[in-house]
């Protein structure tokens, strides 16, 4: 009787183990994929805003963010995932993160983000002081959320325009003050070493100048003789 009853539950051990590793090799897979998907994601994301490259809102306190990126990085970090970028990802990560660390860049930041905001409102004819949840935003298309976030890449992009062109200027204006050192520097050696050849020819045109004498005399002192 138990030889009986012991065969068909052997039976199933086999098909029950198959069962969980193929799980497990699905969840693994699927796992693997979600973790291309975000770097594919984080890689898209504007990298002007790092709000948009962390995924996470603008309201989101400083342990919220820093929980943020660790979630983030260790899900899409190098060593765990096979994306040929997933190190550029990660890169972006850290930077996004250090940017809204940094009070300063922040507070910059929010404030363009309000600026686009009442941008935005008062393009739609609305109040600068409509909140996000009145019924009048809703019923917008594309959304507003979706509109807010085009208004804010564009008003970040001018800004970075702005940035570039400033330090285009400044490194042309560098240039030309080194120019300017560069031709006083070369002025005042062509004149130092004008005034050491002028120096150094001194004895020569002193000589001549004494040989100049002595012929102009001699020949005065012939013409006296004759004369006389």
């Amino acid at each position: 009787m138990s030889t009986g009853t012991s065969t068909p539950s052997s039976s199933k051990t086999p098909t029950s183990t198959n069962d969980t590793d193929i799980e497990q090799l699905l969840s693994r897979e699927a796992s693997a994929f979600q973790r291309e998907l975000e770097v594919e994601r984080i890689l898209k994301a504007f990298k002007l805003n790092p709000y948009d490259i962390l995924d996470i809102d603008e309201s989101s306190k400083p342990e919220g963010i820093k929980r943020r990126y660790r979630q983030l990085s260790l899900f899409i970090h190098p060593d765990k995932t096979p994306h040929a970028r997933a190190p550029d990802a990660f890169d972006l990560l850290k930077k996004a993160e250090s940017e809204l660390s940094d009070t300063a860049k922040r507070e910059a930041l929010d404030a363009t983000i309000a600026e686009a905001r009442l941008q935005l409102l008062r393009s739609h004819g609305f109040s600068t002081s409509t909140q996000d949840d009145d019924p009048k935003l809703r019923g917008l298309v594309p959304s507003f959320k979706v509109q807010l976030r085009a208004k804010v890449k564009d008003l970040l992009i001018e800004e970075e325009v702005r940035r570039r062109k400033a330090i285009k200027m400044n490194l042309a204006n560098e240039g030309l003050e080194a120019r300017k050192k560069e031709e006083e520097v070369a002025t005042r050696k062509r004149k130092a070493e004008e005034d050491k050849t002028w120096e150094e020819s001194r004895e020569t045109r002193v000589d001549s100048w004494r040989s100049f004498n002595n012929t102009a005399k001699k020949k005065k002192k012939t013409k006296a003789q004759i004369l006389g």
